[in-house]
């Protein structure tokens, strides 16, 4: 198939060797993956995202204007935003299905929103110490900076810790408790959707942004080994993580 035929998925590159680490580039790869969809992956540093985008489409009219992941479909239609590229992706490729009806989607976003409330302190500072190349480095410190009105360091100083990590308890065990109302390993029983992809992404995204984050989340979520057996489902969707 001609290049001009695949998927083209803007991502997030991290530091050699280069592969996807943030969430929501996660949840769209995963569902490519799954779908077995052909695409080819673009690299692409925070201070070069609007450019890249601007052309296309129009900004997001809350939060930043201008986000990844951002796909172009072989039809060349440009979609930005990880649930409206679900939704484009299961229209055109409905088998398999990703259920996005599936009330588990509604519900782990939800959780999912508490947990990375509780936990974004932690992901914040070390983001650029751990994963960023030096393009998006800077951007980072300065666009969160902005958002937050305090640094980054400064941001896991006072909301971070073991006080985050006890705030994120009760909605990691939330999850845990979705996981545990089917015989799993998935959220729906036996058969994956969308919703298994939105909480591995954060589950791979933790776990690439720093080792003890990723330790502190899997302790607290009460049973580790539920969301471990998630995460062990969805390997083979998990491997494709850098082209």
């Amino acid at each position: 198939m001609s290049d001009t035929a695949q998927i083209t998925l803007l991502d997030l590159p991290s530091r050699e060797p280069c592969s996807t680490w943030s969430l929501n580039p996660w949840k769209t790869r995963l569902l490519l993956n799954y779908k077995g969809l052909d695409y080819k992956t673009e690299w692409t540093e925070y201070p070069d995202i609007k450019t890249k985008v601007q052309p296309h489409l129009p900004p997001n009219e809350n939060g930043t204007p201008y986000t990844i992941p951002t796909v172009k479909l072989a039809d060349g239609t440009w979609i930005m935003d990880s649930r409206q590229i679900a939704d484009a992706i299961e229209k055109r490729h409905p088998e398999p299905s990703v259920h996005l009806d599936s009330p588990y989607l509604t519900k782990v976003g939800d959780v999912l929103s508490k947990i990375i409330e509780h936990i974004r302190p932690m992901c914040f500072s070390r983001i650029p110490v751990n994963l960023l190349n030096e393009a998006s480095v800077q951007y980072w410190y300065d666009t969160r900076k902005e958002r937050l009105g305090m640094s980054v360091r400064d941001f896991e100083k006072k909301y971070g810790g073991e006080a985050a990590y006890k705030a994120a308890e009760p909605h990691l065990k939330q999850m845990t408790d979705l996981l545990r109302e089917s015989d799993g390993p998935f959220f729906m029983g036996t058969e994956p959707s969308y919703a298994d992809f939105v909480w591995v992404g954060a589950l791979v995204f933790f776990k690439r942004v720093d080792a003890e984050v990723s330790k502190e989340v899997l302790r607290r979520t009460g049973d580790r080994a539920v969301h471990e057996s998630l995460l062990d489902a969805c390997a083979p969707w998990l491997k494709r993580d850098s082209h």
